[in-house]
C-alpha cells in the first residue's frame, strides 16, 4: 500500500498538533504578557467532588498518534493514553498525585468486567496548557474509578 502525498501531509500535521498540546509553558519561560487567546483560567481546569471537599486536576502526559475517526463530524480530537491526576483535599490541604495508563486500565476493565466506559478521545480545544478541562475529567477516570484505583 502506498501513501499518497496528501495523506502524508495530514499525518505530519496531526503529530505536530498533538506535540503542541502536550507542551506547557513554565513560569521561567514567560517573561512577557500573554495574549487573550492563550489565557486559561485555572478554575476551568479543576473539577470538584460531590461534597466540595476535593479538587482534581488532570495533566495529559501522552497521547496516541492514532488518527481520529469522522473528523468532519466530531472535530479535531486526540486519544489520551497516559495522564497525571492531582487530587487536593480541601479540608487538610493534602495533595495526592498518581500517574494512570488509561489504555491498560481500559483493557483490564474489559477483561475483568466485560465492558469499558472510557472515552479517551478528547477535543483538542479542551486541552489547555497540557491540562484537560474539568468538564472532561469524568471521561478519563471512569474506568480507573470503576476498578477503585481512584476514589473521587
Amino acid at each position: 500500500m502506498s501513501i499518497m502525498p496528501e495523506e502524508n501531509i495530514e499525518i505530519k500535521s496531526t503529530k505536530k498538533n498533538t506535540d503542541s498540546l502536550l507542551e506547557t509553558v513554565s513560569d521561567a519561560e514567560v517573561n512577557s504578557r500573554i495574549s487573550f487567546e492563550e489565557f486559561t483560567d485555572e478554575r476551568a481546569l479543576i473539577s470538584h467532588d460531590a461534597f466540595g471537599k476535593k479538587q482534581m486536576k488532570i495533566k495529559v502526559l501522552e497521547v496516541s498518534d492514532e488518527n481520529p475517526v469522522l473528523k468532519w463530524k466530531f472535530g479535531d480530537r486526540v486519544k489520551v493514553t497516559k495522564i497525571l491526576v492531582t487530587v487536593k483535599h480541601l479540608t487538610t490541604q493534602q495533595v495526592e498525585e498518581a500517574e494512570f495508563d488509561i489504555e491498560s486500565i481500559e483493557r483490564e476493565l474489559a477483561e475483568k468486567r466485560h465492558y469499558s466506559s472510557t472515552n479517551r478521545w478528547i477535543p483538542a480545544e479542551d486541552i489547555k496548557n497540557g491540562y484537560v478541562v474539568g468538564s472532561k475529567h469524568t471521561r478519563l477516570i471512569s474506568d480507573a474509578s470503576a476498578l477503585d484505583y481512584i476514589i473521587f
